[in-house]
């Protein structure tokens, strides 16, 4: 969600690029798929914690993915899918270190975002990143997981739990857009006029910075922006049908309404909501104490039978 004119407000700003965290500093630098393809990178995080890096062949694309830290017998792993525009750094930077001190974290990006190309005759769509974010799993050979969605990304992991319910154990959606009226007038008032030479600088750079063909830049930008142009409501059915427990989160001063946040709650048939309070839609994430310590109490809680 979002758009690309320039508007003077810093909150409005930084949704310029389909609900885009802000910009921040990559610090995972360029792989070439060429290099990296089929194969996975020992690293290091902040935390010491073992990060394998990779590209998975998934339904036509190269998806790029990182998984910090090893399985943990107790606790399935927590799938990270990150909002519209951004990379795994943009939207969980500050927050992916204190997750993955608890248990095995799995992030990646989406078709066209970040180190993962694009294909040109597949348009951007919330449920096709549902179907890749269910392949992916299964070519990492799990079969059951905890997602963690943010902003387009909270979308998302609602498609996958209506789509791929056996895939989904427990689901945390921030700042998710469930129906058209869930977001500002604005911003919808916004898209109509998006255009990739209003888009920001910075995003732009961190675009350029790791994708594997940076001259798919106007080509991202033009599927994100239609992606959200073409926006229908998820029919309420489709989300009473989610039996996968779900945290709702939302900023007070978010792009979504809290009142939005509140339906979504309530229609899910388990679910939880947090309100942050003093948080913008670029907050909620670096929340860190905050959402960390929920995410954590919520994800190891007892599941009723």
């Amino acid at each position: 969600m979002g758009n690309f004119t320039r508007i003077t407000n810093k909150r409005i700003a930084t949704v310029l690029l389909p609900l885009a965290a802000a910009a921040s500093f990559l610090t995972l630098g360029t792989i070439t798929q060429a290099a990296a393809q089929h194969s996975e990178q020992p690293g290091k995080n902040q935390n010491k914690q073992t990060v394998r890096k990779g590209f998975a062949p998934v339904n036509g694309l190269q998806i790029y993915f990182e998984i910090h830290g090893v399985p943990n017998p107790t606790r399935p792993p927590l799938v990270l899918l990150h909002g519209g525009g951004d990379t795994i750094q943009t939207s969980f930077g500050q927050i992916l270190p204190a997750l993955a001190g608890e248990r095995q974290i799995i992030a990646f990006e989406q078709q066209g975002y970040g180190h993962t190309a694009d294909t040109a005759g597949r348009p951007f769509s919330f449920e096709q990143s549902a179907d890749d974010t269910a392949a992916l799993l299964e070519y990492l050979h799990i079969e059951k997981a905890d997602l963690f969605g943010y902003s387009n990304g909270g979308t998302i992991a609602l498609q996958v739990a209506i789509r791929h319910p056996r895939a989904v154990r427990k689901l945390v959606v921030a700042s998710a857009l469930v129906k058209r009226d869930g977001a500002y007038p604005w911003l919808w008032d916004a898209m109509s006029n998006a255009t990739l030479e209003n888009m920001p600088q910075d995003l732009q750079r961190d675009y350029l910075k790791v994708a594997p063909q940076p001259e798919n830049l106007r080509m991202m930008h033009d599927k994100a922006v239609q992606r959200m142009r073409d926006f229908k409501d998820i029919p309420a059915d489709a989300i009473r049908s989610i039996i996968a427990p779900t945290l709702v989160v939302v900023g007070d001063a978010d792009v979504i309404r809290p009142e939005h946040a509140v339906e979504t709650f309530r229609l899910l048939p388990h679910a939880q909501l947090a309100v942050l309070p003093g948080t913008d839609h670029m907050q909620v994430t670096s929340r860190t104490r905050w959402l960390a310590s929920m995410i954590g109490g919520f994800l190891d809680a007892p599941t009723a039978k």
